[in-house]
């Protein structure tokens, strides 16, 4: 490797994909979200009983519960579920306040993790993010699988209103030395818009260089404590599959 790939080895902005910008659609009204029989109720707006601290697993979650949401308490860290999971159908709600500030990834970021493999940002993250007028690279906005998959189109609301993901999770499966056996995959849809449609990861989300795998099995689901200095963002409505 010469010295002008090294450095741009360690430049986040290498993996970052401006082009095609994805095309807006505007999603239809916001229809009945409730658990089906056979869900696993993740939060139900009342309090964080499945979840906890995601630095320590055994103490709680330090997000704030009101009004039938959680919003993240900034500076508290990341938070994951105390089950582990390994193909699942999830569904869950994210909203952007109507007072936003910021620009790019510094606006209303956070990430939903599908399955945790460490206690920081270490896993598989699709992108949470307001990208609803707030241009920034293709691979990173609202609807991505973070720096791998550009989202299909741009179907997100305006700040202030309800989003909601719905994602089948397929989990990697390894061999006994390690070595990967089949690739994770991920359908998504965000408000009821396709936006990833079954596609294979290359590996954990990295922010910088290229993803890799490392064998793991069953693994909880995470959500962000993102450092951006913008106003904090809200969650309802969770619930799982498992498939």
């Amino acid at each position: 490797m010469n010295a002008a790939s090294a450095q741009e080895s360690k430049d986040p902005k290498a993996t970052e994909v401006w082009q095609p910008e994805p095309e807006v659609v505007t999603p239809a009204a916001a229809g009945n979200t409730a658990p089906p029989a056979d869900a696993i109720v993740l939060f139900d707006g009342t309090n964080l009983d499945e979840w906890a601290s995601a630095a320590d697993a055994n103490a709680p979650a330090q997000w704030t519960v009101s009004g039938g949401a959680v919003t993240v308490k900034k500076g508290t860290g990341n938070i994951r579920t105390k089950r582990s999971f390994t193909d699942y159908q999830l569904h869950l709600e994210w909203r952007i306040p109507g007072n936003i500030s910021g620009e790019g990834q510094a606006r209303g970021n956070s990430g939903l993790f599908l399955a945790s493999t460490g206690p920081g940002d270490e896993g598989y993250e699709i992108q949470i993010l307001d990208s609803y007028n707030n241009r920034t690279y293709s691979n990173g906005q609202a609807g991505a699988i973070y720096k791998q998959h550009v989202p299909l189109v741009n179907a997100n609301r305006r700040p202030g209103e309800w989003q909601a993901y719905d994602v089948v999770w397929t989990a990697p499966r390894f061999n006994d030395d390690g070595s990967l056996k089949s690739p994770a995959r991920v359908t998504a849809f965000l408000n009821g818009v396709l936006v990833q449609n079954n596609v294979e990861l290359q590996g954990v989300t990295v922010y910088i260089g290229k993803p890799f795998y490392k064998k793991h099995g069953p693994a909880p689901i995470k959500l962000q404590d993102h450092g951006d200095p913008s106003e904090p963002i809200s969650f309802r409505n969770i619930w799982i599959r498992e498939i």
